[in-house]
């Protein structure tokens, strides 16, 4: 594990590194990001950076019974969630990453809900979405394709930098997801 509070230092030397999946089997439902960024790949923990809405929204949904701490993303998996992303290196943007690198991630993707075949699959991350999948016109909320018997639903990413999507915002989506995960 590295440090809880990363220093500068910690951020730049971050860049490149990879976080740990939170994965396992059969879970009810599989977050996936575009990439950790530098704080969260320098602290170790997943949407680690304080103004990333992720934690605070699946709190808010319903499928914490309170608001989880990065650091403690462990719980999250013992719930029945996990946490993956596209790509494996940190960036300070995702706007570092190639088109090439967010298709090889998505045939990563792929293999990893085959293996470990959650019910859903949560895209957090449109753009890449449509570039490692080639739709350019998905929308949010579930999609018509499938990966084996794995669902796939389409979310806006929690980052405090995408300024489109507020908290209630994500709140109510996550809530729509987490419904049709009990199904």
């Amino acid at each position: 594990m590295r440090t809880a509070k990363p220093t500068k230092t910690d951020l730049i030397q971050a860049r490149g590194l990879t976080n740990d999946d939170l994965i396992g089997h059969d879970l009810k439902i599989l977050f996936c990001g575009i990439n950790s960024g530098l704080y969260s790949a320098a602290t170790g923990f997943h949407f680690a950076r304080p103004g990333n809405r992720f934690w605070k929204a699946v709190h808010l949904a319903g499928f914490t019974d309170r608001q989880l701490d990065p650091s403690e993303e462990h719980e999250f998996l013992e719930l029945g969630y996990g946490i993956t992303g596209f790509c494996r290196r940190a960036t300070a943007s995702a706007s570092e990453l190639s088109r090439e690198e967010i298709v090889e991630g998505g045939e990563r993707l792929v293999k990893r809900v085959e293996k470990y075949r959650p019910r859903i699959l949560a895209v957090l991350a449109m753009t890449a979405y449509r570039i490692a999948f080639n739709r350019p016109k998905a929308k949010l909320g579930p999609q018509e394709e499938k990966i084996g018997d794995t669902r796939i639903w389409l979310l806006p990413n929690p980052s405090g930098l995408n300024a489109n999507y507020q908290l209630p915002d994500f709140v109510r989506l996550f809530i729509e997801l987490k419904k049709a995960s009990e199904l």
